[in-house]
């Protein structure tokens, strides 16, 4: 009966400790795996910055211009194309129908100061007719509030009016989550103050769970895969398409001349007139189609009104051409 006993108590030992050792080779395999997909973002950080440079030498009817750090950058897809600023310019040429011109001043790395610092001063050379900004996850490590505030109103200050800004991702990390609380409230404030659109960036990527999440992540845990900067780009695909109609609008509806005397207020000129247009449309096509009391009159009595013949031709009746002779 002890030898049973022993016997048992010695598996059950013997068991615990394999699961052990297979949890710890296990984690140990996954911090190797996510530290040599570290060293490769290393490696793809540079190969990403001259495709988008490259970029810059295309010229499109549409000028679409990114800001932001290693997401905008497209780290972690398969393509540098495949990130989110990639996706949106794709969308924005499907939607507008013409050529896009790509300016992403994103640099990898970059921290809300480092955005302040190094991107703002080229954006002085642009007109972009959209514009997204997403930048902040970096800041998250070392989070000092009233810095941050700092550098987002500096940021969003200098942007266009009509500028897309970005919440900062879920982390799901309880203390990160905790600093990106405080940041995203900061964000939608200023953006507020300053009539910006903010996309909902963390209300989406929350709403993707962990476990999805997971599973798109780049090696590395922290950038996006293919999949997840979809997801990243469906936070900004409302406002970006709302924008795209705006630009064609003014560019349909105001002269060059037009459009830059009202400035800010040409996307307003632009759409009013553009519903001027839409309901003079509806209005002709509905105008020969009778009213509800003569449809209701027709119904009743199985009649048909026909018009009065014209004021200037008393003789004159329907289908009759050129009146007397």
């Amino acid at each position: 009966m002890r030898s049973r006993t022993l016997i048992a108590l010695l598996s059950s030992v013997l068991g615990g400790l394999a699961v052990l050792g297979g949890a710890a080779f296990g984690a140990r395999a996954g911090v190797r795996g996510q530290r040599a997909a570290a060293r490769r973002v290393v490696d793809l950080l540079p190969v990403h910055a001259d495709w988008w440079r490259e970029r810059l030498q295309h010229e499109g009817q549409i000028t679409y211009l990114a800001i932001g750090d290693s997401a905008a950058q497209g780290v972690g897809a398969t393509e540098p194309h495949r990130g989110y600023v990639g996706l949106l310019a794709r969308r924005i040429r499907h939607r507008s129908r013409t050529s896009v011109r790509v300016v992403n001043l994103s640099v990898s790395g970059s921290t809300t100061w480092g955005a302040r610092k190094d991107q703002l001063p080229k954006l002085r050379n642009y007109s972009p007719d959209i514009c997204t900004v997403s930048i902040g996850a970096n800041d998250i490590a070392d989070f000092h509030p009233d810095k941050f505030e700092r550098n987002i109103r500096e940021i969003y200050g200098a942007v266009p009016s009509h500028a897309i800004v970005a919440e900062l991702p879920c982390m799901f990390v309880p203390d990160r989550e905790r600093k990106v609380a405080v940041a995203n409230e900061i964000v939608h404030r200023v953006a507020d103050e300053f009539g910006l659109t903010v996309a909902p960036l963390h209300t989406i990527t929350k709403r993707v769970g962990l476990r999805r999440t997971f599973f798109n992540s780049y090696g590395d845990l922290f950038h996006p895969n293919d999949r997840g900067y979809e997801i990243w780009a469906s936070a900004f695909e409302p406002a970006v398409d709302a924008r795209v109609d705006v630009v064609a609008a003014i560019r349909h509806y105001l002269s060059a001349r037009e459009a830059e005397d009202l400035g800010a207020g040409a996307a307003a000129v632009a759409t009013a007139r553009a519903e001027q247009d839409t309901e003079g449309a509806e209005a002709l096509e509905h105008a020969d189609r009778p009213g509800r009391m003569d449809r209701l009159r027709q119904r009743m009595t199985g009649s048909v009104t026909l018009p009065d013949p014209p004021t200037d031709e008393p003789g004159a009746r329907r289908g009759d051409v050129g009146g007397t002779a």
